[in-house]
């Protein structure tokens, strides 16, 4: 017959692979969500283009954000990283990001929301360059699990342009 520590370790080494393998499903389960955010920006108002003393353009908006990213909140979610940046495109860059407007959504009761702001941060660019400049508006989430890797999306609004004369 077995002894009392090799029944004993048998049992511990059996109820530690099961432990493993629901942690495995539970963790797979993660992946089984297919996310269904949705989001509307819009410029309600163009507060001011002007040129800073160093010659830099600014410009201030006046923004309405909208968004419902409750699919995004499964088990696994413990909150929500969002930010609005403004996209364009210059003769010196490709891609030109600058955050506006960012939030900490730390449930799925706070991830459907409404609000009307003035950028929080500062759109300025390196040069004249914004008169005239077309620009599309994104709001990026990332999502912060419990464990496992960090889910990263966007969604792109397009068809913004900035005035070509200063206000």
């Amino acid at each position: 017959m077995h002894s009392f520590l090799y029944r004993a370790n048998a049992v511990l080494t059996f109820s530690v692979m099961v432990l493993a393998a629901i942690c495995a499903m539970a963790s797979f389960s993660d992946y089984l969500n297919v996310p269904s955010p949705t989001a509307h920006l819009k410029v309600v108002n163009i507060n001011w283009l002007q040129k800073q003393p160093n010659g830099n353009d600014e410009v201030s908006l006046k923004l309405d954000i909208s968004a419902d990213l409750q699919s995004l909140f499964t088990w696994n979610a413990k909150q929500v990283f969002v930010f609005v940046a403004a996209e364009y495109a210059t003769s010196q860059n490709a891609l030109n990001q600058v955050s506006l407007w960012d939030g900490i959504i730390p449930s799925k009761e706070h991830a459907k929301f409404t609000i009307q702001t003035n950028n929080k941060y500062r759109f300025i660019d390196q040069g004249s360059n914004l008169r005239g400049k077309d620009f599309n508006l994104t709001l990026h989430w990332h999502v912060m699990p419990k464990t496992g890797k960090m889910f990263v999306d966007k969604i792109v609004i397009t068809g913004y342009r900035l005035p070509e004369t200063y206000i």
